[in-house]
């Protein structure tokens, strides 16, 4: 299999397709709709939560995090995470974007 040549798109396509391939695991929107709802959170929260081994959550929290999704600070011994705002507001933007050139062309489709 070929590797993806990133230098061949912009920085914002490099950016949504990090984000949106780190979205592509129910395991992270799971985190993801956790946080959303905690507003934030220690990572043994959401062991809790989520039934998933404690290696396993930081793994999707790494992911999450590497893909500008979440961002998280130490506090004591732990990392506190939350959503990272910003990115949600991208994503809406670019999915919002592709909603509004769809409906202009309304029927002009096979």
């Amino acid at each position: 299999m070929g590797t993806t040549k990133t230098e061949h798109f912009t920085d914002k396509q490099n950016a949504t397709a990090s984000m949106l391939k780190a979205l592509g695991h129910p395991a992270r929107i799971a985190i993801m709709e956790f946080l959303i709802t905690a507003n934030h959170c220690i990572c043994g929260d959401i062991v809790n939560e989520i039934p998933l081994s404690q290696p396993t959550i930081s793994q999707h929290l790494k992911e999450l995090k590497n893909a500008g999704l979440i961002k998280g600070r130490v506090e004591g011994n732990a990392i506190c995470y939350c959503v990272n705002e910003q990115s949600i507001s991208d994503i809406i933007g670019y999915f919002g974007n592709i909603t509004n050139k769809i409906n202009q062309r309304a029927g002009n489709c096979c």
